[in-house]
């Protein structure tokens, strides 16, 4: 009874897994659909190809792909020093060190963009969440997400992805290339 039983678990188990993969497989292709769909609508505009000769494949997935890096693991997570971050796409400025806060979330986290109009907002319900998602304004390349939890003054926390990012510090030059 106990072997018929495991037996029974593990399969429930296989076929529950291999649900989530195609279900995780789906929802990247509608996600790299819609971006190409709206990258329409931005000044910058290249190829697939252009962009993997220009991204690393890490900023590829999360830029292009509308990937996340893992909580903790972002060069920006815990890093203060003065100075601009750019967007590693469209190499234009998005963030300031100044509006810089720990979030406790894993990701660099911001309470404002440079200024309005550096990036976009787009509504995202992919993987069953409700957000908005933030890109960079030149390109359309996804930077991650904004919510209403921040720190005054705005209530906002723009939580990026540190390899969409490049960090300049204060008085450097801005980056010609994304690595």
């Amino acid at each position: 009874m106990f072997n018929k039983l495991s037996h029974y678990l593990m399969l429930l188990l296989t076929v529950f897994a291999l649900s989530c993969n195609k279900a995780q497989n789906e929802n990247k292709n509608n996600r790299m659909q819609k971006s190409k769909e709206v990258s329409n609508q931005y000044p910058m505009q290249l190829s697939d190809a252009e962009w993997k000769k220009r991204l690393t494949p890490e900023q590829y997935e999360i830029l292009r792909g509308k990937g996340t890096e893992v909580a903790f693991t972002g060069k920006y997570d815990h890093f203060y020093k003065k100075g601009t971050y750019y967007s590693a796409a469209s190499l234009q400025p998005v963030f300031s060190s100044a509006t810089k806060f720990d979030s406790g979330t894993g990701w660099p986290s911001f309470y404002e963009p440079i200024s309005p109009d550096a990036v976009k907002y787009i509504t995202d319900n992919s993987d069953g969440m409700g957000r908005i998602e933030v890109v960079d304004s030149k390109s359309g390349s996804h930077l991650g997400h904004v919510f209403d939890d921040g720190p005054k003054p705005t209530g906002k926390r723009y939580c990026m992805n540190s390899a969409a990012l490049i960090f300049v510090p204060e008085g450097g030059t801005p980056p010609t290339a994304s690595h």
